[in-house]
């Protein structure tokens, strides 16, 4: 027994089995059991059933980092979100964790905050794992890192964005569509006076939803100042507060009526300052949120909200990021899904 060994054995950590204990075990050769590992149609039906009750008594599990650092790649995708704190990403990241599973593969998740270095530092560590491919809700999708580490062979597949050209793989949602129906909805309420509460408008999505709301309203022949951009620092549920004692502070004459949020998680806390300082939703301000996460049906007043397919954008990009690398005639394609209104009492009443 080595060194390393007695000093295991001494703390009470017996020495994991080894395919060698299993061989001994099973009175077969070592390269017999690998093929019950990784050809069990090489192995007659006989031999196979020792091996693995050699196996089960042995306790033994399969090394397999050792297997797949020999193979030079891993059975493991990455999904790097850009908040985790927020469900619609968390929904995502189920859909690719369950296309991923069907496939046999273990997933990375990964939260870079929308902090640019910190995905960069993500990126270059799954790099060095050997990820079979790495999904990416980016802080920018043009970023130069994506396209180093595609240009060394990790596979890439942009989620919830979109990049221009055909040099890549991306799944996303016609959000300027979204934004013109949520806009069009309160219009057609019989709002004339509309809040869009939402930002930084360094991101994508948020660019994108308010020029489909400012569409909405142009298309309607409404009053440009009466579409009001109300700015956020973040897309979260303190932001949707502040964002309520903004509106709440507005003379009558200037206060919206209506408030189109960037996000679930903004229309919440907007709601919620608006229900503790005693404001009637819909009768004093209706509120539209984004995404459609759980919370929102369940909400004190049932939000209405864009609805985005969020477990469908991960399996999507999951099958996307699969077939790069496992099929040689791969195309890239960028799959663009549409938005659905889902309206509660929040804008009905």
């Amino acid at each position: 027994m080595n060194r390393a060994a007695m000093s295991r054995a001494k703390a009470g950590r017996p020495r994991p089995a080894s395919v060698k204990d299993v061989a001994s075990r099973a009175g077969v050769s070592v390269g017999t059991v690998s093929n019950v590992l990784n050809r069990p149609d090489r192995v007659s039906e006989a031999t196979r059933q020792r091996v693995e009750q050699a196996m089960a008594e042995l306790g033994f599990i399969r090394n397999e980092s050792a297997r797949q650092l020999r193979a030079g790649k891993s059975r493991s995708l990455a999904y790097v979100m850009l908040d985790a704190s927020n469900p619609f990403f968390t929904d995502v990241a189920m859909g690719i964790e369950d296309a991923a599973a069907r496939a046999s593969m273990s997933t990375f998740l990964c939260h870079s905050g929308g902090d640019a270095a910190r995905e960069r530092t993500q990126l270059q560590l799954l790099e060095q794992q050997r990820v079979q491919g790495i999904l990416i809700t980016p802080v920018d999708p043009g970023s130069a890192v994506i396209d180093e580490i595609r240009a060394r062979g990790t596979h890439v597949v942009i989620v919830d964005r979109t990049r221009q050209g055909d040099t890549i793989c991306s799944v996303s949602v016609d959000d300027e569509l979204g934004g013109r129906l949520a806009v069009e909805h309160l219009i057609d309420r019989g709002h004339r006076r509309v809040a869009f509460v939402g930002g930084p408008h360094s991101i994508g999505q948020v660019r994108d939803r308010w020029a489909g709301a400012s569409e909405a309203w142009r298309a309607a022949g409404l009053p440009e100042d009466d579409l009001v951009r109300l700015d956020t620092e973040r897309l979260s549920v303190d932001e949707g507060r502040v964002a309520g004692q903004r509106i709440a502070g507005l003379s009558t004459r200037r206060r919206p009526t209506a408030a189109f949020c960037a996000n679930d998680l903004l229309a919440l806390g907007l709601l919620q300052q608006a229900v503790t300082t005693g404001r009637r939703v819909p009768d004093d301000l209706a509120i539209i949120g984004y995404d459609d996460i759980e919370f929102a049906a369940a909400a004190a007043v049932p939000l209405t909200s864009v609805r985005q397919p969020r477990q469908q954008l991960g399996e999507t990009a999951a099958r996307l990021i699969l077939d790069e690398t496992d099929n040689p005639d791969h195309q890239h394609e960028s799959v663009v899904f549409t938005p659905e209104l889902v309206a509660r009492r929040s804008t009905l009443g």
